[in-house]
């Protein structure tokens, strides 16, 4: 399930749907919801859509890291 230690995301059943959140590890007792999306039909289709937009968070994050770290150089 995890890509990561500090980013990884979760799958709950709402009434009639499935939510899909992916969740950062701010402290070692905080979490953070990072992103969100609701409305899905199945849980099949929760979990295909979280791991496709970790890997797209995580690469977002890692350019803007490098970008960051440019900057401070």
């Amino acid at each position: 399930m995890s890509i990561t230690k500090k980013y990884t995301f979760q799958t709950s059943a709402e009434k009639d749907s499935w939510r899909a959140d992916i969740i950062r590890r701010a402290s070692s007792k905080n979490t953070v919801i990072s992103k969100t999306q609701t409305g899905f039909k199945s849980e099949a289709e929760a979990v295909q859509w979280a791991e496709k937009e970790l890997a797209l968070f995580l690469k977002k994050q890692s350019a803007r890291n490098k970008r960051q770290a440019d900057k401070r150089t």
